[in-house]
């Protein structure tokens, strides 16, 4: 590929290059499908965002970099740097998509770019500027571009004000909501008015991780990361289940990113737990994988036989393709990681694009 992100210069131990990734082999040759593709997890920096939030945030507070070691710091903040055209240039982005056989990207919000650790006033207006930023991005090039919005959630009466306006007047498909609000659940009670909102819109919610809230065990190896990103999704959709929020919003979209971190695959432990004991059968009328089967995965687990379980066990229809560009865990050829794949050519089709496009309306 020839882009920003791509090219960046070799830094020796510094950082480490993207590009194939070492979860599969690497093709030997480039193939693309010709149906409809859509990539439904990627990223988009609002500068203007952290021009109006650099004052109000306290960034050691963020769990991704709380729990991380000096060499995973230092790494962090020169991708960071390389990162800043790959998040920020519009065109750069579209020549991105071309190479990658992708004809529309749903773009999200940095999770930093939630601003939950930051006093109530300022999360509400930096999640306006961001979404306003996010609106304009997608204005420019409409015909490849749609957007996922950011909510001051730690006031749930503004955060519904803002999903309003993400719905109505920005245009958007939904929003992203980080997998807990400051250390919160996102079941507890008082947020269960946003859901039910985003119910009523039709608005998809993009729960995506930050780092593992309880992550003493994972400074090294970057785990705050590897580790900590699934494990984060996976307990922030068991609340979500054993709480009853989706037996009480059965119409509510959910997408869990990174392949809905370990749950999807270890599903019966939930369901045994539920019908051997009093305290985890918790008043649901249906096994938890009930529940499970409403939410909707990414595609970014980098292996054949990883994408292939989710499809097999979950339908193509739930299924949908991401890439998670432009960080260092993404996958920087996510239409090859369908095609290598076994799937059904249907199968294929559906993961790719369709499904997702069905979802959104697009």
């Amino acid at each position: 590929m020839t882009h920003a992100t791509i090219d960046t210069p070799d830094l020796g131990d510094a950082i480490n290059r993207y590009g194939p990734t070492a979860a599969r082999p690497a093709p030997s040759e480039t193939r693309r499908l010709d149906s409809k593709t859509v990539d439904i997890h990627a990223h988009v920096m609002i500068p203007a965002g952290f021009e109006y939030m650099g004052p109000h945030m306290d960034v050691a507070k963020i769990a991704m970099v709380k729990h991380a070691n000096a060499e995973t710091k230092a790494i962090n903040m020169q991708q960071d740097a390389d990162r800043q055209v790959a998040m920020t240039d519009i065109e750069d982005r579209v020549k991105v998509l071309d190479t990658q056989g992708i004809d529309m990207q749903i773009v999200a919000p940095p999770p930093f770019q939630c601003w939950y650790q930051s006093p109530v006033e300022h999360c509400i207006k930096g999640s306006q500027i961001v979404n306003d930023g996010l609106a304009e991005w997608v204005g420019k090039r409409p015909d490849r571009f749609a957007a996922l919005g950011t909510l001051p959630m730690t006031d749930p009466d503004a955060a519904i004000t803002e999903l309003e306006r993400c719905m109505g007047e920005l245009g958007m498909k939904g929003v992203e909501v980080l997998t807990n609000i400051d250390g919160e659940e996102l079941a507890s009670p008082r947020f269960e008015p946003v859901w039910k909102k985003a119910e009523e819109l039709g608005a998809l919610v993009m729960i995506h991780p930050n780092g593992f809230t309880h992550g003493d065990r994972l400074h090294d190896y970057y785990f705050s990361n590897v580790f900590g990103n699934p494990t984060e999704t996976s307990l922030a959709l068991h609340h979500f289940i054993f709480s009853g929020t989706l037996e009480r919003c059965p119409d509510l979209k959910i997408l869990a990113v990174h392949g809905g971190g370990w749950l999807p695959a270890y599903s019966g432990r939930i369901d045994h737990a539920w019908g051997a004991r009093k305290d985890s059968h918790a008043g649901l009328p249906k096994p938890p994988s009930h529940y499970l089967r409403k939410v909707y995965f990414d595609s970014v687990v980098f292996s054949d036989h990883q994408l292939e379980y989710l499809v097999k066990t979950f339908g193509a229809d739930k299924i949908v393709l991401g890439s998670d560009y432009p960080y260092d865990m993404a996958d920087y050829d996510p239409v090859e990681h369908v095609v290598s794949s076994d799937l059904t050519d249907e199968e294929k089709a559906k993961v790719a694009g369709l499904s997702a496009a069905a979802l959104l309306g697009l």
